[in-house]
């Protein structure tokens, strides 16, 4: 199969029909075949350049500040503004893949944002800088959400929870990337942090990789009436890389019972829980994790430390996210999501602390390590359990509306962080981000839905049903 197939003639109804066994297909899977593996190169390519992007601005600030004579307070609306385009371009993002398909949006978002990215580098003032990382934002966050559910539905379910560990992890290389690209081309002059945006264009040349290895999702196909007889090709194909990697027959699908097709009402209704909880996890990992990784290099400067060395500081700190996120490989889909995330933001609530209060650079480094490396394994449960909560036909936009809401806390975090350090100090900004971080993990624990080893479509049913015992 290519990317380009052409769909059949849509249709509508229940996901019922010759394409209702393709789920149950992709979940018997035992192992990641290799046309997964083919998957997991180009789509964990697109999610550097993302990361790289998301994080350029923070590395850039500092030099910014001394070119361009920026108060913190104007570093912090700056930042911000790239969070109001993550906003609007997850929820818009969302909806638009729900309602054309995964791999249109997933590939068109990244062209997008490379090209904001591109003329962020063209910027001359704060106002310009921050209308681009609007844009930017916009294609940064509808391109993360869609990947995320695009994994999702092309994994199987026992190993969904892993790959989507093992991506982050392949995609957080983009931080320490984005940090050590900073650390060696910043100090060379006034306007070398223009480099930091002109690499993070280069996630383009990957989109045109995607167009020709990345098939539409099988599922929103079932789900919409357009299974070709090419994606059923592509199942058989996986079905047969799987059986020559295991040297044993497939076990037989698991029947997936019908689910009636879900409207946008329904995330008012019987998904309306499951939203408020995603969003509100979303919201308090936006105000801990970019409240910390953000102005790391900032607050260190504050502290007394000189702009290389507090660069020195954050790309050490950086290198954590990829090692973080693969400490979530051997758990996350053995632990219940909710209870592992609850954990987890206990203890990086007490590292955040650790952090705001020693003095000693060594302990600034194992703190700073420690608190980066686990919010990152947070980062990937918590990711791959929105993409998972919501029925197929609301997926995208249910998603998008719980990553949204945290990219919008983003917009008062970062004003927050900075009138809170301007009223009270360094300490109180670190006692704030462990609040945060905690509150996450007791939403997700109290209110978070169990999805660990299930299917998709039974964790559909069970948010329509209670709609239906509502009523």
């Amino acid at each position: 199969m290519t990317a380009t197939d052409p769909p059949d003639i849509r249709s509508t109804g229940p996901r019922t029909g010759p394409g209702s066994d393709l789920a149950a297909r992709i979940d018997r899977l035992p192992v990641v075949t290799r046309t997964h593996r083919r998957w997991v190169v180009v789509l964990g390519a697109l999610f550097v350049f993302d990361l790289v992007d998301l994080n350029a601005f923070a590395y850039a600030a500092p030099a910014l500040r001394a070119e361009w004579g920026l108060s913190i307070g104007t570093v912090g609306l700056v930042t911000s503004a790239g969070f109001v385009g993550m906003f609007v371009g997850a929820i818009v993002g969302g909806r638009l893949s729900d309602r054309f398909g995964r791999r249109p949006v997933l590939i068109g978002s990244v062209f997008f944002y490379s090209t904001f990215s591109l003329l962020s580098a063209a910027a001359w003032d704060a106002a310009s800088l921050g209308v681009l990382r609007v844009l930017t934002g916009f294609g940064l966050q509808a391109m993360t959400g869609v990947l995320l559910v695009y994994v999702s539905e092309m994994f199987p379910r026992a190993l969904r929870g892993r790959y989507q560990a093992i991506l982050l992890a392949v995609g957080l290389a983009g931080v320490p990337i984005a940090a050590w690209l900073a650390r060696l081309v910043v100090p060379l002059g006034p306007d070398t942090w223009r480099w930091i945006f002109v690499f993070g264009a280069l996630g383009a040349v990957f989109g045109l990789v995607a167009l020709r290895v990345l098939p539409e999702s099988a599922r929103w196909q079932a789900a919409h009436g357009r299974t070709t007889p090419a994606t059923a090709a592509l199942i058989a194909r996986m079905e047969d890389e799987a059986r020559a990697a295991t040297g044993r027959e497939l076990p037989t699908p698991t029947a997936v019972p019908p689910v009636p097709a879900a409207t946008v009402g329904d995330l008012l209704r019987g998904a309306r829980r499951r939203v408020v909880v995603a969003a509100a996890a979303c919201v308090f990992l936006i105000l801990s994790f970019y409240g910390f990784t953000a102005w790391v290099p900032t607050l260190l400067v504050e502290r007394g430390y000189t702009t290389a060395q507090s660069l020195t500081f954050a790309s050490i700190l950086a290198i954590a996210a990829v090692p973080g996120a693969l400490l979530a490989f051997p758990v996350i889909d053995r632990v219940e999501r909710k209870t592992l995330v609850f954990g987890l933001q206990c203890v990086v609530a007490v590292l955040l602390l650790v952090f705001g209060l020693v003095t000693d650079p060594v302990w600034i480094v194992v703190s700073g390590f420690a608190a980066s490396m686990l919010m990152q394994t947070g980062v990937a449960v918590l990711y791959t359990y929105i993409a998972e909560v919501f029925p197929l036909e609301l997926r995208g936009l249910g998603s998008g509306i719980a990553n949204g809401s945290g990219r919008l806390a983003g917009v008062v975090g970062g004003v927050l962080v900075a009138a809170i350090y301007t009223g009270a100090g360094t300490v109180a900004v670190y006692v704030y981000l462990a609040v945060a971080a905690l509150l996450m993990g007791l939403v997700l624990l109290l209110f978070g839905e169990r999805t660990s080893n299930r299917t998709l479509e039974d964790i559909s049913a069970e948010a329509l049903a209670r709609q239906t015992s509502d009523l």
